[in-house]
């Protein structure tokens, strides 16, 4: 009976007493859950990046946000963005608004850095690897990086930083809106909204979690489109050299890699592809001038002249080779029935 008594109570003790330790393990995790701090009031594109970045670090994941100006509230944070006039990786500090800051991202790159690319140039890996499951070491990891500094957070990084995209004085004939960076605005409240720290706190998380989506979405096509598309370009390198070993003429219909790869490659002006061929969505194959950039309408070689314009059997009796459909009027592009058509063309047009 007594032995009965005593193993409830005993029970009962050793509850209490890991309560007792439970409590105050618990209490230490709250405090130690990281936060992160940058400025208060009106809120822009790149700090609400810098902060969903963050987040998707594994020291500063799910981190709280303090939006303050007051620098004894900036003390008490974990890490602070785009606020303060220091920037020192050292302290956690990364802000580009100080007179003499000059940080760029490097690697090529000359567009003075917002606080996204700051934090991008230096946790953008991490973000990066942790999403596609490969290590931080992985050369795949560096090369989206780069890809994705190129085509999503730089324009971000000189919009913050009032930097032109032309070096002109022109007036724009159209006015723009629908960026990344506007769309950020227009969720800060309006002049006749209630412009308290709750509701800008409240449409500061909408405007990181926006930033997000479109930066993980960027990375998803990158990742998983454009990265294996990549793959396939340096495979159809070494098997065009079956049919052109001066690697002039290449089997791809994916370009846009090409000018990356030469690049990486530093490969010589004379060196460099001119015609890419391709079949084309209603089974014929298609011969196209490589652009002088990916960006540009000159080619490095256009069609010659003398096809440009032709079609059909008025273009195969020009150029003695069967099964033609076109060639445009600017020479940058043109068409055959057949592959072999295609590359007899190319062929011909090199040699020109």
């Amino acid at each position: 009976m007594l032995l009965r008594r005593l193993i409830p109570t005993t029970t009962r003790l050793l509850h209490s007493t890991h309560l007792a330790m439970a409590e105050p393990q618990a209490k230490k995790l709250k405090l130690e859950k990281t936060t992160i701090g940058t400025h208060s009031g009106t809120f822009h594109c790149d700090e609400a990046l810098a902060v969903f970045l963050l987040r998707n670090t594994e020291k500063y994941r799910d981190s709280e946000v303090k939006r303050s100006r007051d620098q004894t509230v900036l003390d008490t944070c974990d890490i602070v963005v785009d606020v303060g006039a220091v920037y020192d990786e050292s302290r956690n500090l990364f802000d580009h608004h100080q007179r003499g800051f000059t940080e760029v991202f490097g690697h090529g790159f000359e567009t003075k850095l917002s606080s996204a690319g700051l934090v991008y140039k230096h946790f953008g890996k991490e973000v990066i690897a942790s999403k596609i499951q490969l290590s931080i070491d992985d050369p795949k990891v560096t090369t989206l990086w780069l890809k994705l500094y190129k085509q999503f957070i730089e324009a971000i990084d000189a919009i913050d930083n009032g930097i032109s995209q032309y070096n002109t004085d022109v007036s724009p004939r159209y006015k723009s809106s629908t960026d990344l960076g506007s769309r950020v605005a227009s969720l800060n409240p309006w002049w006749n909204q209630p412009f308290n720290s709750e509701t800008l706190d409240a449409q500061f998380e909408k405007a990181s979690r926006l930033t997000g989506e479109e930066f993980m979405g960027k990375l998803d096509f990158y990742a998983n489109a454009w990265l294996p598309a990549r793959d396939l370009l340096i495979s159809a390198i070494e098997a065009s050299k079956a049919t052109d070993p001066t690697g002039k003429i290449i089997l791809i219909a994916e370009q846009e890699h090409l000018f990356d790869f030469e690049a990486e490659q530093q490969t010589p002006e004379a060196d460099k592809a001119i015609y890419v061929v391709y079949p084309d969505e209603g089974g014929n194959w298609r011969i196209q001038a490589v652009p002088v950039a990916s960006e540009s309408f000159e080619s490095r070689k256009a069609l010659p002249e003398a096809w440009r314009g032709l079609r059909d059997d008025t273009l195969s009796s020009a150029t003695g080779v069967d099964g033609c459909v076109f060639v445009h009027a600017s020479g940058f592009i043109g068409g055959n029935k057949t592959k072999e058509g295609a590359l007899k063309l190319a062929q011909m047009a090199l040699a020109m």
